[in-house]
């Protein structure tokens, strides 16, 4: 399926910028697209999936990504049927859903990509994704966000007076495309057009893509934590929970009557904003410095050596970085030619007529048809709503939801499925449209029903 949406995206950007006489602007945007994916979004990310990988490296030598699976067990195993209880891949897919939920992008792929990594090292056909690695693929398109950060930023820089009045609204639009694309993708793997084809079936070429992909290393010997070593954790914990709460509640003012405690004078609904989106506020700036100190921290109390372990990890960085180039660079250039020819707006005048007749904005459909293509494309669109309508009209809260509640789908499955070779995609694709579709139609119905 990508391979004709490709084809498709390049063939149509030339027959529109020929019809509209837009043919330098497709040129120009191949060559910038071409640039982006390995200037601007390939070489920074090796820095950092260096960090991240090296930091997974220390949680699982230690056996923490392994504890972390086994408490949530249960889910997974029901999720990830094909992959074993006590796999590696369970605590690095558990651990990229936490930070997509947390809107920590930049510790997210490089999670989800080491997770790829586990996939892949239990796939026994190289080359074609796994019902586990669709599965996750639609997980991290429709990730279910408790903070929508870079929306509530516009919207708060545009002057609202209640930017993170969509957080509500993204947390319920979300759990709806959460739960479309586990649906989507468990139905869709079942139908014969997307079947794993036999061992058999695969050219010999194309048998193996990563000879040491299946090679499971022996996890060293650990040593358990004694008094000291809990102690140590104890005390570790007792000083984040106390910056986390001097960040959240700097003066305990967090209930609108002007106490901590909830009472008649101050309603519920209140009380729980107050309480709630600072805390997550607080927990999302605190997530990525409690995971680089903890991590390291208990590997080393339980006889891990952390320098070396993390070195060894973050070498796999640069080499995942330098395998996506040619996945990102043919999927940006093709979304970028096509934008630059005029598709969205063409796409937007043929559609206008239908979505009038069911009462959707038009005004929302260039942010609707570019989110599932480009994060800075459809970022810009979203910035121009809120500058046109006013960051608190309800257009620009329908908008914010909509880019809090869908997701980059096309760059995320060219990242994670490039990092391990995977070009027949399956069913991930329409399982990830599937819910980018659910989450713009939640978002527009929730809206109204929350805002007036």
């Amino acid at each position: 399926m990508l391979n004709t949406i490709w084809l498709g995206l390049i063939l149509a950007a030339v027959a529109i910028g020929g019809w509209n006489g837009t043919m330098p602007e497709v040129t120009a945007a191949a060559f910038e697209r071409a640039k982006t994916a390995v200037v601007t979004l390939a070489i920074p990310l090796a820095g950092i999936m260096a960090l991240w990988l090296g930091v997974m490296r220390l949680a699982e030598r230690s056996g923490l990504v392994q504890i972390i699976a086994r408490i949530l067990r249960p889910i997974m195993v029901r999720l990830f049927p094909d992959v074993p209880a006590e796999h590696p891949a369970m605590g690095s897919m558990l651990m990229n859903m936490a930070a997509n939920m947390l809107g920590l992008s930049n510790a997210a792929t490089p999670l989800g990509l080491r997770a790829m990594k586990h996939l892949e090292a239990l796939n026994k056909t190289p080359g074609t994704a796994t019902n586990a690695m669709c599965t996750f693929l639609a997980i991290n398109t429709s990730s279910i966000q408790l903070i929508p950060a870079t929306a509530v930023g516009i919207l708060s820089a545009a002057g609202s007076r209640d930017p993170t009045a969509i957080i509500g609204t993204a947390f319920l639009a979300t759990l709806c495309a959460a739960v479309s694309a586990v649906t989507m993708v468990k139905l869709l793997e079942k139908m014969n057009i997307f079947r794993v084809p036999a061992p058999a079936e695969i050219p010999a070429a194309k048998a193996a893509f990563d000879p040491d992909a299946a090679v499971e290393e022996t996890p060293p010997v650990i040593r358990s934590l004694g008094i000291v070593s809990k102690a140590i954790l104890i005390v570790f914990f007792a000083l984040f929970l106390t910056v986390l709460i001097s960040m959240a509640f700097p003066n305990l003012d967090v209930c609108p009557s002007g106490g901590f405690v909830t009472t008649t004078a101050c309603p519920i609904i209140g009380c729980l904003k107050g309480v709630l989106v600072p805390l997550i506020r607080a927990i999302s700036i605190l997530a990525i410095p409690f995971f680089i100190s903890f991590f390291p921290l208990y590997a080393a109390l339980r006889g891990v050596k952390v320098y070396e372990e993390f070195v060894e990890g973050a070498k796999e960085g640069f080499q995942v970085a330098l395998r996506i180039i040619p996945f990102l660079v043919a999927i940006l250039v093709a979304i970028g030619m096509f934008n630059a020819a005029g598709g969205i707006d063409l796409l937007t005048k043929c559609l206008s007529p239908v979505l009038n007749a069911i009462h959707f904005p038009t005004e929302l459909l260039p942010l609707a048809l570019m989110r599932p293509l480009s994060g800075s494309g459809s970022l810009g669109l979203f910035s121009d709503i809120v500058s046109t309508h006013g960051p608190d009209s309800i257009l620009s809260r329908m908008a914010g939801t909509l880019y809090g509640s869908t997701e980059t789908t096309f760059y995320v499955l060219a990242v994670y499925f490039g990092a391990v070779g995977i070009r027949r995609t399956r069913h991930a694709i329409p399982a990830g449209l599937t819910a980018d579709l659910v989450g713009i139609i939640a978002s527009i119905i929730v809206c109204r029903l929350v805002f007036p």
